[in-house]
């Protein structure tokens, strides 16, 4: 009997450049990066096998790369991750990632603004 599971890495928090003004792109900011992954996961809950899974630390690492790269809006940071994680494994049957700039520079009180992509 086949098995889809939901595999989520929940608050992934980065100290990153992006943004739109200058400043951000200088001074940085924390954001947090949340990713949800739907996937077939039948042949791992049988084997108990690392090899037979969908490797969340390889998920991880994709993101840190891409938000080590600059961009001056969150929509073109999350299209890069919820893309590259799609290439690196095509066996995902759907996807949402969200990314959160906290604190953004809005000219009032924010907790934070997100974007969110799903594939």
């Amino acid at each position: 009997m086949k098995k889809t599971g939901l595999i989520e890495l929940e608050e992934m928090e980065f100290y990153a450049y992006h943004g739109h003004f200058e400043e951000e792109q200088i001074v940085g900011n924390k954001f947090l990066v949340n990713i949800s992954i739907e996937t077939d996961c039948s042949k791992a809950a049988t084997s108990d096998r690392l090899e037979d899974a969908l490797d969340y630390v390889s998920i991880y690492r994709i993101t840190k790369e891409e938000m080590e790269k600059k961009s001056h809006l969150l929509e073109h940071l999350t299209g890069r991750i919820i893309d590259r994680i799609h290439e690196e494994f095509p066996q995902i049957v759907h996807s949402k990632v969200k990314v959160s700039k906290l604190n953004p520079p809005m000219g009032g009180r924010m907790e934070k603004v997100s974007i969110t992509f799903e594939r």
